[in-house]
């Protein structure tokens, strides 16, 4: 089977085609390098497979490509690319988000009516909830995103099933609740707070730390992915959320401050415009459709992500 992953040198995707060439599966890979971190990291991510047999790299942007010929022999396509980040997606910024996570997304639904693939994997975001007070989430619970960014990944998220229900194009959305692991993009928050602690800088906390969430590591990440790629299942959503329970900033912080052996410099900051005050996943869905257990811990997740971030900068 040959897997398609766009956003392949990214956090996520880099993770994901990993894990596919382990299996013995054939992945191609598709990334432009957006300027929106660090080239020199994307191809850090890339390095254990930028070698194999089974691994194809493809650099290029796909708004510029025949993607119905990108799509021929394709058996699984797992849509990762997109925009990221909610601070940045406000004003004259937001074009880049309509182009890179909406108009794409469009796009490769067309290329996919016109294809034989067997699935298209969506990766939305916890974003499209907003600030909802039903907690934990659930699919079926109003959606009113509180950010520019949440309005486009809720957005594609509603072409990719409009594709389903009118072209039967087999496709899955999977809500991601805050994923944090090796190779997190370097503006996120578990990278940016370890990354001060390891150094003696401040850190930054916007609001008063007491926002909490339902952290997911990224290998939990991937293997829903994998899961919801070879189901017979089509034109659903699901919530991925990690094993343990929803935790404040503060509580998080503690932790880091614990395996790290160091005091966090922490320092307060108005909140964010568009940043949600609580996530949590209710995965009851996804736990009894496609049998997705979380299996790695708030903890053992920080001190792999720890890890990883000291031999990056030390």
């Amino acid at each position: 089977m040959v897997h398609l992953i766009t956003g392949v040198a990214g956090f996520i995707g880099s993770n994901l085609a990993e894990e596919l060439l382990i299996r013995g599966e054939k992945v191609i890979g598709i990334d432009c390098f957006t300027g929106y971190y660090s080239r020199k990291l994307k191809e850090k991510n890339l390095e254990t497979i930028i070698k194999e047999k089974n691994f194809n790299f493809i650099e290029a942007n796909l708004l510029e490509m025949d993607l119905v010929d990108l799509l021929t022999g394709v058996d699984y396509i797992y849509h990762q690319a997109a925009q990221a980040g909610v601070r940045s997606s406000w004003g004259s910024n937001f074009d880049i988000y309509t182009d890179n996570n909406i108009r794409l997304t469009q796009q490769l639904l067309e290329a996919a009516r016109e294809s034989k693939i067997k699935k298209f994997i969506y990766a939305s975001s916890s974003s499209v909830y907003g600030d909802s007070d039903q907690l934990p989430m659930r699919e079926s619970n109003y959606l009113q995103p509180v950010s520019p960014y949440g309005v486009t990944k809720l957005s594609a998220e509603n072409l990719c099933y409009l594709y389903w229900k009118n072209f039967s194009v087999p496709t899955i959305s999977l809500r991601y609740f805050t994923v944090f692991g090796e190779r997190q993009r370097p503006d996120m928050a578990f990278h940016i707070f370890i990354k001060a602690i390891l150094q003696g800088e401040k850190l930054m906390i916007f609001g008063d730390g007491e926002q909490s969430r339902n952290f997911t590591y990224v290998s939990d990440i991937v293997e829903a992915n994998i899961l919801a790629a070879l189901s017979d299942i089509e034109g659903e959503i699901f919530n991925v959320g990690g094993a343990g329970e929803r935790v404040t900033l503060n509580q998080t912080i503690d932790i880091m401050e614990e395996i790290i052996g160091k005091n966090a410099r922490r320092e307060y900051k108005e909140v964010a415009k568009g940043d949600v005050r609580h996530t949590e996943a209710d995965e009851s869905k996804i736990r009894k459709r496609l049998d997705y257990q979380p299996k790695i811990g708030l903890r053992e997740g920080l001190e792999r992500e720890i890890q990883w971030l000291k031999e990056v900068y030390e």
